[in-house]
């Protein structure tokens, strides 16, 4: 409860700068900026600071229409993604004698600096302003001073060798701060690197969240920092293993990685006749909800740990199980209402490399995607302690068309089991000829970029993530004709970005060379 004689003495305080006074309602950046430079308290008051809406300069009330909108949007500058890390704020109508105001209450950050897209935001004097060098050297020495989460810690006996930089200066840093900051920053690229929490200067060495982020080899100093896929065949772990994957790596290369595979291997869209006309996609799981949960497991879990997140595919369900329960304030609860971050700087990298979209929305968001596709709601395990588990079930829609499915699946299948009889040296002969032996001299540097489009790395990465994978599949998973399948096969062959190991039926691929991503 804001008390409102403070809120009088700082009115009637024009020099004091621990207020903002204005009479707009719709000026979010100053908003946001304002609540900024609060949160950072640079001069270390250790108090809250206040912005006020329906008050002039002089500290004069001017009538405004106060709304439960108005409230709202205030309240959701917090979780928007825009000033990071979070800071904690209130916001209420204060009635005075002289009329009704609006009051943001913010307090002092723990974890200062506060950056509101991308700047830095200080109080001088009663103005506010961007920090400079000096500022926000005394900002990150209070962050030290209260650091807490281990992903913000100094990963001791590493060095900004142990860094990709090119990852950091060409992927991150553009998305991180706007242009005209990063033209004019002539540091040191440690100091810029501080300066978003990847390295930290009293130990001179990258912190776990820059190595996570952007390590040449991150298992070598944090050992279970990867992701195990595996394809049991049935409905649980005594099942045959079909197909197994690992996702490893820094985070800006193994998160577009499981995006890729999880769009191309595990949302299995298919096109289903509703009526003569009109054909319905179904798809088992929702690419958007799967890779949720994945970087909810990827954001939350214990790094300190040696295990890996599994990510288990079953007949009827994937599984994905990340070591570290739930943290700080959330508990099962108020579970999925409440939400607490155990790698904060590791948050805010996955908002900046946009696969997080809004703060505390996501699961709520997952369940309501999940429903609309038939999967049902999310099953979450809270008790686990020292795990955080959570089921997804496949679509109810599949399960419904299962006896037609099996039937056209079948008549796929005798059809290739017909065409696959040929020894393979004829099999190969045979798609060659199908694209047309006159192609086979083609120069493989020309027009590639032509040739090779969406559909060749959806093949592609399929392949690479599955190198058993069959004619069949590659057509149920990505939706597209046998010939069309045949063809890119074939360029790809032609290309030398894959090569077949052995016969058609007990064969493999073999990834040859990596396909750009142009």
């Amino acid at each position: 409860m804001i008390d409102k004689n403070i809120i009088s003495q700082l009115l009637n305080d024009l020099e004091n700068d621990r207020v903002e006074r204005t009479t707009s309602t719709t000026n979010t950046d100053k908003f946001g900026q304002a609540i900024c430079a609060f949160a950072n308290d640079l001069p270390a008051y250790d108090l809250p600071g206040y912005l006020i809406l329906g008050a002039d300069d002089d500290g004069n009330l001017k009538p405004i229409d106060i709304t439960d909108d108005l409230l709202k949007n205030l309240a959701a500058i917090r979780t928007d993604g825009n000033i990071q890390p979070q800071p904690s704020l209130v916001v209420e109508k204060v009635s005075l004698d002289e009329g009704d105001v609006v009051v943001v209450e913010v307090q002092p950050a723990i974890f200062p600096p506060v950056k509101y897209k991308g700047r830095i935001w200080i109080r001088v004097g009663p103005r506010k302003g961007v920090a400079n060098d000096a500022d926000e050297k005394i900002l990150y020495e209070k962050r030290a001073a209260n650091i807490r989460t281990f992903d913000a810690m100094p990963c001791i006996g590493t060095t900004v060798e142990d860094l990709d930089l090119s990852i950091f200066k060409l992927q991150y840093l553009p998305k991180a701060v706007p242009e005209d900051v990063i033209k004019s920053d002539t540091r040191d690229i440690r100091y810029q690197l501080q300066s978003l929490g990847f390295y930290d200067m009293r130990f001179d060495c990258p912190t776990y969240a820059g190595i996570l982020l952007f390590g040449k080899d991150v298992e070598r100093y944090l050992p279970g920092a990867y992701v195990q896929y595996v394809r049991f065949e049935g409905k649980g772990r005594a099942g045959k293993i079909v197909n197994e994957y690992k996702f490893a790596g820094n985070l800006c290369t193994m998160l577009q990685q499981l995006d890729t595979f999880v769009d191309t291997t595990i949302t299995n869209r298919r096109p289903v006749p509703v009526t003569t006309l009109r054909e319905e996609i179904v798809i088992d799981y929702p690419h958007w909800a799967t890779r949720e949960l994945l970087m909810n497991a990827i954001c939350h879990r214990d790094y300190e740990s040696n295990g890996p997140i599994q990510f288990y595919q079953y007949d009827d369900r994937i599984e994905i199980l990340n070591p570290g329960g739930l943290y700080g304030k959330a508990n099962p609860q108020n579970f999925p209402y409440v939400n607490d971050y155990r790698n904060s700087t590791v948050a805010e990298a996955l908002k900046v490399l946009g696969f997080v979209n809004r703060f505390s929305r996501g699961v709520i968001r997952v369940k309501e995607e999940l429903q609309e596709n038939g999967n049902g709601d999310p099953q979450f395990s809270l008790d686990l302690v020292t795990a955080f588990l959570v089921v997804e079930s496949i679509s109810s829609k599949v399960l419904s068309l299962k006896y037609e499915d099996k039937k056209d699946r079948s008549e796929d299948r005798n059809e290739y089991e017909r065409n696959t009889k040929t020894s393979d040296s004829k099999t190969d002969r045979s798609i060659h000829l199908h694209d047309g032996d006159k192609n086979e001299d083609v120069n493989e540097d020309v027009n590639e970029d032509v040739k090779l489009g969406l559909n060749h790395r959806n093949v592609y990465n399929a392949i690479k993530y599955n190198s058993s994978i069959n004619y069949v599949q590659l057509m149920d998973n990505l939706g597209l004709s046998k010939s069309t399948i045949y063809r890119i096969l074939s360029e790809l062959k032609r290309y030398n970005y894959i090569s077949r190991k052995g016969g058609d039926r007990k064969g493999e691929w073999i990834i040859l060379k990596e396909l750009n991503h142009k």
